[in-house]
């Protein structure tokens, strides 16, 4: 391809290099651009649109990202293959904003090493302090079973504006954390006779033990650099998967735009689900969110998760999930034998919260905040702990996954960051089976520490890791 010809608004609030992402996306998409056909290059593309390389290369960077180019050392960037039945329907994706109508890390944070400035509790006071002023009367009512309508109205706006989801607000339900949600879940799934489930392996484990705690069977398949391996999923037997498309726990992988497809191809074609958790998705620090899953989901197959536990505080306990027209059905039928579990003061703090802007306030001060702080943490530990520890995945959420050249356990590392008061999990934790690897594996949270403190933190973890180097 010679040059790419797009007329750019350069008066609009959408910034040039999504405009350039999205004319290009949609070109791939509609087959105008062709599989294996090589892109201009960022310097040609530079010049004849006459931009900077880098609004070139974000462009470039958010379609790599997602898996709709691929490229090759000293040749440039060339399209992926997209397989998708129908790409004429894209355009049908492009909807109107909707309407009105267990502690998971083997050891506990200390408080010494816990960021209290990346929330805004003066905000959030002044919401809650509203509602306990101007929502007197609506407190002294039970609340929603299906959760606060005000509440599931934001939600819907958020999701379609910043994760691609359309949706009513009558498709969502509200819960206290994901945990209650999931348990609720698997209730109407048994309903329905959905009763297996795949994994990804490695994986979230308490989500696991809640479904099997249900009765549920249970597949853990593989994934690869793409995500869940889909011709293990079809051997499986399973009939619904639950995946992290978009920062995959632990390893932070994405599934890219070919892969989903297949996953929603699998699903439509024998009547499934997929569960899709969009875990810490607000939380990637170069260009925009990864879309969602749903947002591709034309034929109702995926149970959208979503929680502000990690972008607000872990002790407001808020998720959400927005559910597929028959799996709805089914939860109107059941919702009459349960209450809502969740606080209502803090339901309708949050909608207030979000109709004035502070939550979209804090997803942006958040990926400033915590890309500066792996930003300072990657370059610390590849400093002072060259050769000693390979950064296996540093780009996304709220931990980087070290793998570490000792003689001591992953068990005993994390033990040994929690005497510097540093929070650490081994990956062990999250895996069915062995860690493929000769060397322990585990997730530090970076995001717990407080900017000023990150030196004194990794330090300290040199010295208890590699300076006392004796076995027990």
């Amino acid at each position: 391809m010679d040059s790419i010809i797009l007329n750019l608004n350069r008066n609009s609030s959408i910034p040039l290099y999504m405009q350039i992402y999205d004319h290009i996306k949609s070109e791939i998409l509609s087959g105008h651009i062709s599989h294996s056909e090589k892109l201009p290059s960022i310097r040609e593309l530079s010049d004849n649109l006459n931009l900077s390389k880098t609004t070139i290369t974000a462009a470039y960077e958010q379609l790599f990202m997602e898996g709709y180019i691929y490229s090759k050392p000293q040749s440039g960037f060339f399209v992926n293959k997209i397989l998708i039945d129908n790409v004429d329907n894209y355009s049908s994706l492009k909807v109107a904003l909707p309407v009105d109508s267990k502690e998971d890390a083997h050891i506990a944070a200390k408080k010494e090493y816990t960021d209290s400035t990346s929330f805004d509790f003066i905000q959030w006071k002044k919401c809650l302090n509203r509602v306990l002023n101007d929502y007197r009367d609506d407190l002294l009512i039970e609340p929603s079973p299906q959760g606060e309508l005000l509440l599931r109205q934001e939600i819907s706006k958020y999701v379609y504006q910043f994760r691609g989801v359309y949706c009513t607000p009558e498709d969502i339900v509200i819960g206290a954390g994901t945990q209650q949600i999931m348990g609720l879940l698997t209730i109407i799934l048994n309903r329905l006779n959905i009763n297996h489930i795949a994994f990804e392996n490695p994986g979230y484990m308490p989500v696991q033990k809640i479904f099997l705690d249900n009765n549920f069977l249970i597949s853990s398949l593989p994934i690869d650099s793409n995500g869940m391996d889909i011709m293990a999923l079809k051997n499986s037997y399973a009939n619904i998967a639950y995946v992290n498309p978009s920062n995959q726990f632990p390893t932070g992988t994405i599934i890219p735009i070919s892969r989903r497809y297949e996953l929603l191809k699998w699903a439509s074609s024998n009547n499934y689900y997929i569960i899709e958790d969009d875990y810490n998705s607000e939380l990637r620090y170069l260009g925009r969110p990864i879309p969602s899953l749903k947002g591709l989901d034309e034929d109702n197959r995926v149970v959208y998760i979503g929680s502000f536990s990690s972008t607000l505080i872990p002790s407001i306990k808020i998720s959400y999930m927005i559910l597929p027209k028959n799996i709805l059905s089914k939860y109107m039928d059941t919702m009459a034998n349960y209450t809502q579990t969740c606080s209502k003061t803090e339901q309708l703090a949050l909608y207030l919260y979000m109709k004035e802007g502070h939550y979209q306030k804090q997803i942006k001060k958040l990926r400033k905040l915590y890309s500066q702080k792996l930003q300072k943490i990657t370059s610390l530990i590849q400093s002072k702990m060259k050769g000693k520890v390979n950064l296996m995945s540093n780009s996304y959420g709220a931990h980087v996954l070290l793998e570490i050249d000792t003689p001591f356990s992953s068990y005993e590392l994390c033990e040994r960051a929690e005497q510097v008061k540093v929070k650490a999990t081994p990956l062990d934790k999250y895996t069915n089976g062995p860690v493929k690897s000769d060397k322990p594996i585990i997730l530090l949270y970076h995001t717990k520490i407080p900017f000023e403190s990150i030196d004194t933190a990794i330090d300290s973890l040199y010295k208890v890791w590699f300076l006392k180097c004796t076995s027990h």
